[in-house]
Formats: C-alpha cells, sequence, structure tokens
C-alpha cells in the first residue's frame, strides 16, 4: 500500500498522474536499493565516491558530478578524481565558491548560469580545466542530520537541472552517507595505524645509529618527509659555546650551521621549552628574513618543537619548513613532538660519541698535523707513539718502531738521545738540544731535540716524550723558497721537482681581476702615484687570494692572474676562487670608502672566474722561468672579466665554475654568449653576494623577475621581456643590466632574428 505521501500525491494530480508518480517512487527506491548494493560491495572510499559520482551523473542527466566530504582537520572540502591510473585530490576550504555555501548553510542551490553566480569560485576549473556552465548542489547528511559534505552535479546535458533532479540526488547521498562516513572514518584510522607503523620504524632506525652526522641527518629527512614539508633541520645545543648547531651534509661535503641559542624562533623555542607554529612567517616579528636572503630558499611556515630528553632538560629543537599543502596543524606538532623524545636518547648517545671521537680525533690530528716529530716512551722507556713527522724524520714505518725498546733504536750515533731519556726520567726535568745531529740509515739529520718528563695529575711519572724539531739543509732551504714562492709551490718543487716543473694537466679555476678607467687613473696620479696605488691595491687583493689559499700567478699591469686548484688541489677550489673574489669585491669598497674621506678618487674592477683542465709548468727561457698556466680555460676568464663592462657586472664566472659549486650563493644567470675565438656558447652568471641592500635594494625579487624576463627574451616573446625587466627596475632602478635587455629586446622587435634563433648572444670584441 503506497505511504501517506504517495496518496497526498495521487489525491491531488488525478489517477493517471498519480500512477506516474508512484512509479516514479518505485523507480527511485529500485535506484537506492541499488546504490545501497553498489557501495556495500566497495573496500575503499575512492571505490565508493567513483561509484556514487557515476550513478549520481546518470540519474541527474548531468555531464560531471563531484562529491566533496569535508576534512574537519583542515577545514576543506576535498573530492578526487581518477586519472588514469593516477588519482588527483582536489581541497577546497569549506566555505568558499558554491560548495562551500552550500556546507555551511545546508541549502540546496540550483544555478542556471554558473559564471552569472557570485558564489562559483573558478579555481576548480582552473585546476581541472573543466567548463561548469550549470550547477545542482546539495549537502550529504547523515541520517542524525549531520552534514558531512556537498554532493555537485554539473551541466546538465539536455535542458536544465530541475528539483526532480535535486531530488533524487538528496535522496542517493542520503542512502549513501552511512556508508562514505564509514569509508572516511576507516580511511582515517587505516592511515593513522600506517603512520604509527611508519613512526615506529623511522624511530627504530634513527635509534640504531651512533654516528652523530648520520643521526642528525636521518632526523631530519624523516621529520620532512612525516610532516609532507620541504625542509627541516635539528639543532642541538653546544653547551660550551651557548649555541645552536646543526650539520647539513655528509663526508667532505658536510656544512655546519651555528646560531645563538637565545635568539630567532629556534632560540625562542629553545629557552621557552614550548613549541611555536607560525603559518606565514614574514607576518611573525621573531622570524629574521635574512637566512631566506643569504640561501635563496622562501620560509612560508614554521614549525619548531623542543628537543627533550628523558630528564626533561631541553637539548635541542626541530624545526620544519613549509608544509606542502598549508600550514602545520596541531596533529602534526604532536606528531613532530612524539618523535622527537622517542629519538632524543638516540641523539644524546651519538653527541656523547661524537665527543669522544673529537677529542680522540683532535689529540690525533694534532700530533700528526705537527711538523716536528713526537716521539713518546711509557714509564719501562718503550715507544708507545711516534707521529707523522717523526716517522718522517726517523725514516721508519711506525709499525717498525711502535712497542720497541728505546734503547734498541737509539743506538750507535744516537745513543746520545738515550742518555738524555734517563737523565730526564731521574731528574723530571726538560732537557734541550740546539742544532744537534742524528743519523738514519746512514743519512744525517740537523735537528733541535727536546726531551720532556710525562707526568700525571696525581704527580706520578707515566715515561717521556721526545720532540725532534728538524733543521736539516732541505728545510733551510724551503723556508727561503718559501719568501718569494707560494709556499704549497715551494714543498711540491722540492719534493717532485722536475716533474712538475716540467709541467702537467690538472683542474684549476683561474681567477682575472683588472682596474676599470686604469689610463686615466694614471694620467691624473703621475708615475709615483700610479705606483703607490698599485702597491696598495695589489696588497688588499692578494691578501684575499691568499686567505682561501689561491696561488697568485703574475701581475699584468694592473690586471691580476691566480689559480686556484694548483699546485695543490682542494676539494672546494671553485668555491674559494668564488669566496676570494666577493672578498677582493668588498675590500675594494671599504679602500673606496677611505678614499673618498681622504678626497681621492675610488677605484672600480671587474672579475672573471672559469673552471677547467689548464697546463702548468715552469715557462720562460734559462734566464728566467716562471712557474704559470695557460690553455683555454685561461682565455675564457680573462674574457669573462671583459665581458663585466659589457654586462655592467663586478664578478662573472662560466658555467664550468657555477656547476662545480658546492656553497650557497646569491647568483643570477645573465647570458649565454659566444666569446670571440670560439664556436660554442656558454652560460656566465653573476654573483652578487657581495652587494648590500643599500647598493642592490630588493635582490632576490629583482633576480625572480630578471629570471622571468630571461625566459621570455630567449623565447623570442620581446613584449613579455620588456615587461618583466621593467618589473626588476620598479624594485631596483640601478639595475643596468636590465636596461641593457630591455634594449636588446627593442632592438629584436624591430629586427627579428630567424628561426633558428636560440638566445645566445655572440661576443665580437675580446
Amino acid at each position: 500500500m503506497p505511504d501517506s505521501v504517495t496518496i497526498d500525491f495521487v489525491e491531488r494530480r488525478g489517477p493517471g498522474r498519480a500512477e506516474d508518480a508512484i512509479g516514479k517512487r518505485l523507480r527511485l527506491a529500485e535506484l537506492l536499493v541499488n546504490v545501497n548494493r553498489q557501495l556495500a560491495a566497495m573496500d575503499t572510499l575512492d571505490d565508493a565516491l567513483e561509484a556514487l559520482v557515476k550513478i549520481t551523473s546518470r540519474e541527474t542527466g548531468a555531464d560531471r558530478t563531484t562529491l566533496f566530504l569535508n576534512d574537519p582537520e583542515t577545514g576543506e572540502l576535498y573530492s578526487r578524481m581518477a586519472l588514469g591510473d593516477i588519482r588527483r585530490e582536489i581541497r577546497i576550504l569549506n566555505t568558499a565558491g558554491i560548495a562551500g555555501n552550500v556546507f555551511s548553510n545546508g541549502e540546496n542551490i540550483i544555478i542556471h548560469d554558473a559564471l552569472s553566480d557570485d558564489r562559483f569560485n573558478p579555481s576548480v576549473d582552473e585546476q581541472t580545466g573543466y567548463h561548469t556552465r550549470s550547477v545542482l548542489c546539495t549537502p550529504i547528511r547523515t541520517v542524525k542530520g549531520e552534514i558531512i559534505g556537498v554532493a555537485q552535479s554539473l551541466n546538465k546535458k539536455h535542458g536544465e537541472f530541475t528539483e526532480e533532479n535535486l531530488e533524487v540526488l538528496q535522496s542517493m547521498t542520503l542512502q549513501a552517507s552511512i556508508t562514505l562516513h564509514s569509508a572516511q572514518f576507516a580511511e582515517r584510522m587505516h592511515r593513522s595505524h600506517a603512520q604509527e607503523l611508519e613512526f615506529l620504524d623511522i624511530v627504530s632506525d634513527v635509534t640504531s645509529e651512533i654516528d652523530l652526522g648520520v643521526v642528525l641527518q636521518k632526523v631530519m629527512n624523516e621529520a620532512a618527509r612525516m610532516l609532507n614539508a620541504e625542509r627541516s633541520t635539528l639543532f642541538i645545543n653546544d653547551e660550551k659555546s651557548g649555541e645552536l648547531w646543526s650539520q647539513t651534509g655528509m663526508g667532505l661535503d658536510a656544512t655546519q650551521i651555528r646560531l645563538p641559542n637565545d635568539q630567532g624562533i629556534a632560540g625562542t623555542v629553545f629557552t621557552s621549552g614550548q613549541s611555536v607554529n607560525i603559518p606565514y612567517a614574514y607576518a611573525d616579528l621573531r622570524f629574521n628574513p635574512e637566512f631566506d636572503r643569504k640561501t635563496g630558499f622562501f620560509t612560508r611556515s614554521i614549525l619548531c618543537v623542543p628537543v627533550v630528553n628523558k630528564d626533561g632538560r631541553t637539548i635541542g629543537v626541530t624545526q620544519v619548513l613549509n608544509k606542502r599543502g598549508g600550514a602545520f596543524t596541531e596533529e602534526d606538532e604532536s606528531r613532530l613532538r612524539a618523535f622527537t623524545a622517542q629519538v632524543s636518547i638516540g641523539l644524546e648517545n651519538a653527541k656523547l660519541f661524537n665527543d669522544v671521537e673529537n677529542i680522540k680525533n683532535y689529540n690525533e690530528s694534532m700530533l700528526q698535523s705537527m711538523s716536528n716529530g713526537v716521539i713518546t716512551l711509557d714509564e719501562y722507556a718503550n715507544i708507545v707513539t711516534c707521529n707523522a713527522a717523526g716517522c718522517r724524520i726517523v725514516q721508519v714505518d711506525s709499525a717498525d718502531i711502535i712497542g720497541r725498546p728505546a734503547d734498541e733504536f737509539l743506538t750507535g750515533a744516537n745513543a746520545w738521545v738515550q742518555d738524555k731519556v734517563l737523565r730526564v726520567a731521574g731528574t723530571r726535568e726538560p732537557d734541550l738540544t740546539m742544532d744537534a745531529e742524528l743519523e738514519f740509515n746512514g743519512n744525517k739529520v740537523s735537528v733541535n731535540l727536546t726531551v720532556l718528563p710525562l707526568i700525571s695529575s696525581d704527580g706520578n711519572m707515566l715515561g717521556t716524550m721526545i720532540m725532534i724539531e728538524d733543521i736539516s739543509n732541505e728545510k733551510r732551504v724551503k723556508s727561503t723558497m718559501a719568501r718569494y714562492m707560494d709556499p704549497g709551490l715551494a714543498d711540491q718543487v722540492l719534493e717532485g721537482g722536475g716533474d712538475i716543473l716540467g709541467g702537467k694537466s690538472t683542474p684549476a679555476t683561474v681567477l682575472f681581476s683588472d682596474i676599470r678607467g686604469f689610463t686615466t687613473l694614471t694620467e691624473e696620479l703621475g708615475a709615483q702615484g700610479t705606483v703607490a696605488l698599485l702597491n696598495e691595491y695589489f696588497t688588499l687583493m692578494v691578501d684575499c687570494i691568499h686567505r682561501e689559499e689561491g696561488m697568485l700567478d703574475k701581475f699584468i699591469g694592473d690586471a691580476i692572474m691566480a689559480a686556484f686548484g694548483m699546485p695543490i688541489a682542494h676539494e672546494d677550489d671553485e668555491d674559494r676562487a668564488v669566496r676570494a673574489a666577493i672578498a677582493m669585491i668588498k675590500n675594494l669598497d671599504k679602500w673606496n670608502k677611505s678614499r673618498l674621506a681622504e678626497g681621492r678618487r675610488p677605484v672600480d674592477m671587474g672579475i672573471g672566474l672559469n673552471t677547467d683542465v689548464v697546463v702548468t709548468g715552469n715557462i720562460g727561457s734559462p734566464k728566467r722561468m716562471d712557474y704559470t698556466i695557460i690553455g683555454d680555460g685561461v682565455n675564457l676568464a680573462a674574457r669573462l672579466e671583459s665581458a663585466c663592462k659589457q654586462y655592467s657586472a663586478r664578478i662573472l664566472i662560466s658555467e664550468n665554475t657555477y656547476s662545480k659549486l658546492r656553497g650557497t650563493y646569491r647568483i643570477r644567470e645573465i647570458d649565454r654568449v659566444i666569446v670571440k675565438g670560439k664556436t660554442e656558447p656558454v652560460s656566465i652568471y653573476e654573483i652578487l653576494d657581495h652587494h648590500s641592500e643599500e647598493s642592490f635594494p630588493n635582490l632576490m625579487e629583482t633576480v625572480c623577475h630578471f629570471k622571468d624576463g630571461l625566459t621570455h627574451y630567449r623565447s623570442g616573446n620581446w613584449d613579455q621581456a620588456t615587461a618583466a625587466f621593467n618589473d626588476t627596475l620598479k624594485l631596483h632602478p640601478e639595475d643596468k643590466l636590465s636596461r641593457t635587455y630591455i634594449e636588446r629586446c627593442t632592438y629584436m622587435k624591430m629586427n627579428p632574428p630567424g628561426d633558428d634563433w636560440n638566445g645566445v648572444f655572440v661576443m665580437t670584441s675580446k
């Protein structure tokens, strides 16, 4: 028998229409039974959403249906759509757009023209590429009336959405709400369980490691991954220095960061022991944007929690930056706190192990790095240790001397040393012998020898120590040579001799610098003034090069040629060259301030850097030889120094140097060029770290606009490129390079290049 609603429908509409209504009701009931049956067979929320979307689209005659479920943790409505084998999730605020309006108000909406409705949010269309014309939207309610989401049908295929379509959509979502709500809850539980298992695995992995560097790296990597953040840093408190420190990278690539433990956001968290969650970093006065300027990283959101050990003492802080997809939540904070609490024991163990290793390594490295030989004897006069210099002087391997009685080794011409050892053991007073002679394997060595007693803190005699200073002819010669030759080169000449002087190919970073307008300066200063200026200038510049262990090759008039990586190579020679160039510009600026104060003209210069394999050797005639470098790599560095004038730059580096840099610098790519005498293009970059906020305001923002302009320029989009370069000038009106590119774009627009345009500029002069 039909229910009361159906009877009323019959009485009001008559027998024929009543039969149609009853048929529709029966069909709707059958549809809902079918919905229940299909949803009951679904295992996951994604499957349930996909099945319900297909049914609702078909039954409402819509081109597409989207089911949004509410995420109470983030205050967002989310939906998932399948793109082949990939599922994509769309999220919007649960107060935004038509869906947000329906969710917030609980009212049904039928819109025949979406674009004319103020509630329509076109951002979802922009994400999906779909064009919405008409909308049918209803809240998804549970049996208890709780709204858990929104069902939205789009673009009626034939005609317009009707109240009957709305009734069907409401009935279907009500019928499916239990399944959706249950599936959503099950998904959250499954995700939570998976996170717990993953959490336990992570903690077990971290706490099983004893190397502090590895522990730091693992904690930072896992914290960032666990919270879906871009970056994470674990700071450990150094009680001796009052600093928070962290380490990035491993081995030779490791870089240590240190900051006062009471400053900044990390210092605030460490001193207060309270977590800090900042959704907008630049809106918080505690955030120091200087770090972003130095590194080029843009910080949006910050979550920082204290690391507390089992005794309740704060031993550091963990800081994660830039949560993907929004701000950090309370759940993120709880997870990070739990994670750091679990790994704190492993951190303290690793830190203790690291401290012990550092002390041991410090003592060993101190001995090994000493140029004087050090031999220690125990209380029974047995040899306990012999450092590298000692083994070299006495011409034995450590394995052949350690453990032997000293009287077996110090015999014959060296027996007098044993007499000294016995005397010191008896008197407990040091004994010094100047310019004595030792003989090992038939070779005589001139030495200064000191024998010292080793006495414990409680006054017991532990043994003796023999210190041997080599003052042989070789050492005297090397000392003399080092006065006029690079000390590293002096070492290699003495050790390698002809092999080095004869020439070899080696990778190196070549530096060229040159004073701008030097001819005009010499005319103003005269001979004596010019010499005085150059001596003062060269002293400042050469100090910068030597501090980074570069080799001064030669002075060419007012120009300087130097190299990094020869005669002794380092892992970071490219960085050393860049640091030296930055220091040269900064020292020049300081020098210019004093010159201006004295009423003298300032001096400007350009620097070019290039990394390549060069030929090194002693080159010249028998009467005059110079240890120098030659090759195409040298020529390119010189071309880059000259190009500084054309690009209004002070430091230019090639792509060869740029690709090998290990440090973080403020750099912008400025062109791809073919230098004179070459056919292959090379990318060149400008180093900007010597600038201050006054000399280059809004640096990072300016560089971003310049990069956009360069991209449009290389694509031949002259108007877009000009607009981007004009944007850089608004931020930094003195950026002459942007003006240069605006002139290029104007010329290119009037004289379009051919189809083979690739953005490469051909330099026609040296």
